[in-house]
């Protein structure tokens, strides 16, 4: 089969590689009918990501149809329309039981693109399947679908869910990127007074408001001084870090108000400053985090109902063999307009799910 490989930072291509094949009986194959690339893949290009080995295929997001699974597999069978998750976990070891899957420490957690090979294949073998995929209903396409892998539920569990977002909160969401406007859209369900946007990109912004954001903010103009006149000077109530670079970690932690919450979600690849002189006294709490997808089921029900503003994400759409170029299309998201790229051709059809009386 065909496949995306890192070879070192700076060095990929899509070529031949082996076929997946069952290694444990808790695997299932599964064939990639969609799949999209996040900004950590390009961290992973850049170099920020050493664990990742030259030789592996890239991708950790998927929407596809098992065609095999192994002798313990329960929750899935052959023929089945999945969703494959960024995250594996093992179901036993002390953090899956709390539902941390992410740090899953059974042999699991973020592994597909990052410890073993990803999803940006023709076919991807998936460990723990049973807790690791998740069947699809005929309601959700596989455009929308495959955003639930990550992007969502990072953007909920990280961003939304950490930040603690409640009704009446300044939310401000700090990188309009494809995470920045699933948090916007997401903290919306928690009925916050306003959300704020910030990024460099005009093209961003206008899309920050098309995803729910009150009021935008070019974060080269200084926009601590729209955020204070927002608040009475106050400062906002939850902040998002939605880019990872030292810049906006410090942007963040210079507009939350006492009491607030900053909730990291951008992967970072260089040390940021934490300004504790100024922020001993604030009472301000502030989040790390790795998407744990306790929320990917919900997520999922929700999408189903058309609750999830999933496709007006996707701006980009590709054959699976064209990976370079939507590449290349991604990582210069401030010239082409990009916000999420999918690959790959839709294998079924989608069916309406109507209420019953």
């Amino acid at each position: 089969m065909k496949g995306y490989v890192f070879h070192g930072p700076g060095q990929s291509a899509w070529e031949e590689v082996p076929d997946p094949e069952i290694r444990e009986p808790g695997d299932v194959i599964v064939r990639v009918d969609a799949v999209t690339i996040c900004g950590t893949d390009l961290h992973i290009l850049k170099g920020d990501v050493p664990e990742v080995r030259p030789g592996t295929v890239l991708g950790h997001e998927a929407v596809g149809e098992v065609v095999e699974a192994g002798a313990d597999v329960r929750t899935v069978r052959p023929g089945d329309r999945v969703l494959v998750s960024c995250i594996t976990a093992c179901g036993r070891c002390r953090f899956c039981r709390e539902g941390m899957y992410g740090q899953c420490q059974g042999g699991g957690g973020w592994i597909l693109g990052h410890l073993v090979d990803g999803t940006q294949a023709e076919y991807v073998r998936v460990p723990f399947a049973d807790l690791s995929v998740y069947p699809l209903r005929g309601a959700v396409a596989d455009e929308d679908a495959v955003l639930l892998a990550d992007i969502f539920p990072t953007a909920y569990e990280v961003g939304v869910l950490n930040g603690r977002v409640r009704p009446g909160d300044t939310v401000v969401v700090v990188g309009a990127g494809p995470v920045g406007l699933a948090a916007i859209a997401t903290a919306r369900l928690f009925g916050p007074e306003r959300v704020v946007a910030v990024d460099l990109a005009a093209s961003r912004l206008q899309a920050a408001k098309e995803f729910g954001a009150d009021a935008v903010a070019d974060a080269g103009e200084g926009p601590e001084q729209l955020v204070e006149d927002l608040t009475g000077e106050l400062g906002a109530d939850v902040v998002i870090e939605a880019v990872g670079v030292p810049e906006t970690f410090e942007l963040c932690t210079r507009v939350v108000r006492p009491g607030g919450h900053v909730a990291n979600v951008g992967v970072h690849g260089a040390p940021s400053t934490l300004h504790l002189e100024d922020l001993w006294i604030k009472n301000v709490t502030i989040t790390t985090g790795l998407v744990d997808t306790h929320s990917t089921p919900t997520l999922l029900r929700m999408a189903a109902a058309g609750r999830l503003p999933t496709r007006r994400m996707v701006s980009h759409t590709f054959p699976l063999d064209q990976m370079q170029e939507a590449y290349d299309v991604f990582a210069n998201a401030a010239e082409t307009g990009a916000l999420k790229v999918v690959l790959g051709v839709p294998q079924h059809e989608v069916v309406p799910v109507h209420p019953t009386v």
